[in-house]
């Protein structure tokens, strides 16, 4: 165990659950690095991997952003291309974009498109969808409104996706935000995670969660506080 982390598993008790501004004050008495650190959240969750209808996908847009600039691609041909740009899209195109993407250059953080483009982009399908950059519908990340799209994901939205051990993670601030919009962040994001429990899957939906930052320590966090009350016996 390295010197840093010793100092901070002196921080925590690892028998008990944190509330949300505890662990963020913790997180913030741990030993700095020489950046500005992501917070992040990971989830662990009562549902099956290997069952296509309990795969969890969805999006949530954080109230007070990730703090980070996020790069966005869109891919069309359409004239909404200009809306998108005007909207704060890094890069816009449609075959010339998906050849240099094929390319392997990769300098984006999302990627949006056109429904019509749909067929041309599968062959992209190899080289995002190992990445997590695959566009869809059900990540608001294919749609007709690419210029909304573009605003919502600039703003903060962020996607959120279970992974084959029925985890999810993702970055919701920086351990320089306040506190409270840290608190608020994690909040909408776990409501968001609450709110996209498959039908198939019975009783708790949200087994466990832990806060972090980045070379920081893990702290469990307690969940009463942070699942919306009522929200797992609506699903």
């Amino acid at each position: 165990m390295t010197k840093r982390r010793k100092a901070d598993s002196q921080l925590i008790d690892t028998t008990r659950a944190y509330k949300l501004d505890e662990a963020v004050a913790i997180l913030k008495k741990a030993k700095p690095v020489k950046f500005d650190s992501s917070v992040d959240i990971q989830v662990k969750l009562n549902a099956d991997a290997n069952v296509s209808d309990q795969v969890v996908r969805g999006t949530t847009a954080l109230p007070h952003g990730t703090g980070r600039q996020i790069r966005v691609v869109v891919l069309t041909k359409d004239e909404a291309g200009n809306a998108a740009k005007a909207a704060g899209a890094d890069h816009v195109g449609g075959d010339d974009m998906i050849a240099k993407i094929m390319g392997g250059w990769m300098e984006f953080d999302v990627v949006v498109a056109s429904p019509s483009l749909m067929k041309d982009i599968a062959k992209l399908g190899k080289v995002l969808g190992p990445r997590g950059l695959m566009p869809s519908p059900k990540a608001g990340t294919v749609t007709d409104n690419l210029a909304e799209a573009v605003k919502e994901i600039k703003k903060g939205r962020v996607e959120f996706k279970m992974d084959k051990q029925s985890n999810l993670h993702s970055s919701i601030g920086r351990l320089s935000f306040d506190n409270a919009k840290i608190v608020d962040n994690a909040k909408a994001f776990m409501n968001s995670v609450v709110a996209s429990k498959p039908k198939g899957v019975k009783g708790t939906f949200v087994v466990k969660a832990h806060l972090s930052s980045t070379m920081g320590p893990g702290i469990t966090l307690e969940m009463s506080e942070i699942v919306r009350e009522g929200v797992e016996d609506e699903q």
